[in-house]
């Protein structure tokens, strides 16, 4: 069965890698594209999505956090699938994200990417053995266009550490203000902005006379997108309510 997409930030750097992977599933047809730039694609493109009046099987969203309101009525009026690859949601968009996830299928993830997600489960397994052993420290680093620092990702992986850990950790962002030691239960994360860098992550624990690092690097936008895809492939098949992220899509590959 062909899936019927809508791309949310069609004209965008990433929704346009999202169109060439589809243009070579034989799975998936865009239907449609979201955007505030009416730039002509091969499919019709809209403002705002109330104005499509066709049929979808799920939405997939690279677009910015400013589009929610708009992507949220739209997809609990049509009963359409969200996948939101958007990061940078304040606190009070993803509450309203949670709500919507339970009359709608929703697949939310700062990374789209596999082995981010093999990653995470190799940073919680090194922080369960760890402990408060040694110090955790994150640094990514993205194109100086990306707007949001630290990054969603960078937050995951922060998330995943403190899951594991025997005590309630502190984020310290940056080190610029601290005037004092660094305390035993700090996550540090650190942000670098330049050139053209898709996205790289490093995950440090520093122990005693030795350093344990986990390293993430994307070569491409391509990983995103293909992973944004199979999400959309995957939750157009869903028939229940509720938040999905990648280590459900994974159990079902």
């Amino acid at each position: 069965m062909v899936r019927k997409i809508i791309i949310s930030g069609c004209n965008g750097r990433m929704g346009r890698v999202v169109e060439s992977i589809c243009a070579s599933d034989p799975d998936v047809s865009v239907v449609a594209g979201f955007d505030v730039s009416l730039e002509s694609r091969a499919f019709p493109v809209f403002v705002s999505p109330a104005n499509f009046t066709g049929e979808a099987d799920a939405v997939i969203d690279f677009s910015s956090p400013a589009a929610l309101d708009g992507l949220l009525a739209f997809a609990l009026e049509r009963r359409v699938p969200l996948v939101l690859a958007t990061t940078g949601y304040s606190d009070e968009q993803l509450a309203r994200i949670n709500e919507a996830s339970r009359s709608i299928p929703i697949f939310r993830s700062a990374n789209m990417s596999l082995g981010i997600n093999v990653l995470l489960e190799l940073v919680k397994k090194a922080a369960a053995v760890l402990g408060d052993s040694y110090d955790i420290e994150i640094v990514e680093k993205h194109h100086n266009r990306k707007v949001d620092a630290p990054s969603g990702t960078a937050l995951m992986i922060a998330d995943a550490a403190a899951g594991a850990l025997n005590f309630k950790p502190e984020y310290v962002y940056e080190r610029h203000s601290v005037r004092q030691s660094r305390d035993k239960k700090e996550i540090g994360i650190s942000s670098v902005r330049g050139g053209t860098i898709v996205g790289i992550h490093e995950i440090m624990f520093a122990g005693r006379d030795e350093i344990i690092e986990i390293k993430h690097t994307a070569m491409s936008r391509e990983i995103f997108a293909s992973g944004a895809v199979k999400a959309a492939k995957f939750l157009a098949g869903v028939s229940k309510p509720g938040m999905y992220d990648m280590s459900m899509l994974v159990e079902n590959n």
